[in-house]
């Protein structure tokens, strides 16, 4: 048995994490999971919200993603993310002048535009991403 789990998380950007780790929980589509050392192997999408490793060498991370999908193999745990964010690097005013820039775009749109939902997601990303880096 394994005493830890490598976990590899990638975004289109650049690799965020790699190496040993005790315990990851990710937000999947089904519902959050966690992953340990030997895990049964499986595959799933994700949602936005909080990967946090728990264990990982220089203390616990914690990472927001904006969906993508997870593989638990016999080598370990890797993340496929459309987007990823270490939360420790978050300016938070600076996010909330993004938020507040995001918002003045959304409401220049009507609602039947058709940029309008790519705005709204826009928004409901960015305040979530607050959401988990403020608590």
């Amino acid at each position: 048995m394994a005493d830890t789990l490598h976990f590899s998380l990638v975004s289109p950007a650049r690799e965020l994490f790699s190496g040993e780790v005790d315990h990851v929980i990710a937000p999947g589509t089904e519902g959050e999971f966690g992953v340990l050392p030997d895990h049964a192997p499986f595959m799933t999408t994700l949602k936005n919200g909080l990967v946090r490793v728990l264990g990982a060498e220089g203390g616990d991370k914690r990472i927001f993603v904006r969906g993508g999908f997870a593989d638990v193999t016999p080598a370990g745990l890797t993340i496929l993310a459309e987007e990823a964010v270490d939360c420790a690097d978050v300016d938070v005013a600076a996010l909330d002048g993004e938020i507040q820039t995001a918002k003045e775009r959304m409401l220049a749109h009507a609602k039947d535009d058709g940029q309008y939902p790519a705005l709204e997601a826009h928004v409901q990303y960015l305040e979530s991403l607050k959401q988990a880096v403020v608590n």
